[in-house]
Formats: structure tokens, C-alpha cells, sequence
């Protein structure tokens, strides 16, 4: 843990006429980003904050929470308010919420995945490096050892998506991904319980996961594509039965 910077924030002055939190908001993450307050750094004290800014100690713990529940900033009972690293947890929470357990929300984050992930697998395919395909080697072997184990099997093809993503090199994808992760898992719990799968069914969709892990290694951006887009295309049969769209009714 490293102590708060002596004067993160240069001379006082007083923010601009903007709602005060919000202007107090702006000022931290400037500090956050910009590295005057690191990962780890203790946030100076609200009422040292609230003199720098001509605030009060209120509009100062109003800024401060809004910035904890972006998970940027970490508060302790009895200890210093500090900085964390960023993480997807309230992004996360954000897609639970917006999709709900809505058979509707659900289908469309199907969809939103599969926008998403064919163009991540050429990004990862053009900048894959020899430590980033090992590791999805790893999340593929962890598949085929959990044939069957839905639970295993889940866990394996999450970290596998998950490690395209981060392949990508673009972090903001990543944070996309690791947040979605919660709803994609309640997505593949659902389709592997709705029917009943042979271990042939399980070595098909391995098969799959198998053809975008040999574009990706093999630097073919365009291979890598078609494979992701072919990995959910194949999988539409399944979706569409437990994802039916539902026409709207019509007005008489």
C-alpha cells in the first residue's frame, strides 16, 4: 500500500460551477488516471479534500461514493479510503441488472455476444502472442478434461472467451467480457440443461472451440473470424429453441 502523495491535487482553487460533486467526481479520477493517486494510494482525508476544493466534507463523501461503486476507489471501516485497480464487478452488476432473469434479455445477450466476440477473435488472432495461446490451450485442455461436468465445462469456456479477449490487447474489451461473465454463464448453464447432451454433442462443440484456438494461433485474423462467427452459428438451433423470439402483439 502506498501512502497519499503530499498534494495530489496543486494549489487550492475553487471548481468551476458545476453540480460540486460532480466537479469534486472529475477532480479525483483526473488524479487516478493521470497516476497522482496510484493503485494502492491512501485518498487524502475528506476534510483535507473538502478545504482544497471549497466543498463540503458531504459533497466530498458523495463524490467518493459514487467512484466506490465504480469499484475505482475502496473504502475501509476505520482505515483510509484507497485506490483500486479497475475490475469489471460493477460492470458485471450493471448487465445482471440490465438483462435480468428475462427470457427477452437473456436472448438479446446472446445476440450482444455475438456482435461482439467474431471481430475480438481476429483482434486476438493479429496480436496473439506465444503466452496468450498457451494460455487458451490451457482453457481448452480444461474443456475436454470436463466433458460432461456442465459446472467444469462452464468455468473452462468462460476463461477461454475471456482469454481471447485479453489477446485482443484492448482492456476496455476485456472489462466487456469479464463483465458480461455472469450472464453468459446463466446463458450456458440453461442451454446445457435443456437437453440431454452425448459426450459426441460435447466433442462438436470442442471441435469448435478447437478451430478458433488454431486461427488464432496461426496470426489468421480472417480465419479467426468465421470460426467464432461459425462456433455461434452452429449454436443457433439450440438458442432460437430456448430463446424463441416472441412476436408482438398487434394492436387492434
Amino acid at each position: 500500500m502506498q501512502p497519499a502523495p503530499a498534494d495530489p491535487f496543486g494549489a487550492t482553487r475553487a471548481l468551476a460551477p458545476v453540480r460540486l460533486a460532480d466537479g469534486v467526481l472529475a477532480e479525483l479520477t483526473a488524479a487516478i488516471l493521470d497516476g497522482r493517486l496510484p493503485e494502492g494510494s491512501a485518498l487524502p482525508s475528506e476534510a483535507r479534500l473538502a478545504a482544497r476544493f471549497g466543498v463540503s466534507k458531504q459533497v466530498v463523501r458523495e463524490a467518493i461514493r459514487q467512484l466506490s461503486a465504480l469499484g475505482v476507489l475502496e473504502i475501509g471501516q476505520g482505515r483510509s479510503t484507497r485506490v483500486r485497480g479497475m475490475d469489471a464487478e460493477p460492470l458485471g452488476r450493471f448487465w445482471s441488472f440490465a438483462v435480468g432473469a428475462t427470457r427477452q434479455g437473456l436472448r438479446e445477450a446472446v445476440e450482444f455476444r455475438r456482435l461482439l466476440e467474431p471481430p475480438i477473435a481476429a483482434l486476438a488472432a493479429e496480436r496473439a502472442i506465444e503466452v496468450g495461446v498457451a494460455t487458451l490451450r490451457a482453457a481448452l485442455a480444461r474443456m475436454e478434461a470436463a466433458l460432461a461436468d456442465s459446472s467444469l465445462w462452464i468455468e473452462a469456456d468462460l476463461d477461454f472467451h475471456e482469454s481471447i479477449a485479453r489477446m485482443a490487447g484492448n482492456h476496455l474489451v476485456e472489462l466487456q467480457m469479464r463483465g458480461l461473465r455472469p450472464v453468459i454463464a446463466r446463458v450456458m448453464g440453461m442451454l446445457n440443461m435443456a437437453g440431454r447432451r452425448t459426450e459426441s454433442d460435447w466433442r462438436v462443440t470442442l471441435d469448435r472451440h478447437a478451430r478458433v484456438l488454431h486461427a488464432v494461433a496461426a496470426r489468421k485474423p480472417a480465419a479467426a473470424h468465421r470460426a467464432m462467427l461459425d462456433h455461434f452459428g452452429a449454436a443457433e438451433t439450440a438458442i432460437a429453441a430456448l430463446f424463441p423470439n416472441e412476436e408482438p402483439e398487434e394492436t387492434p
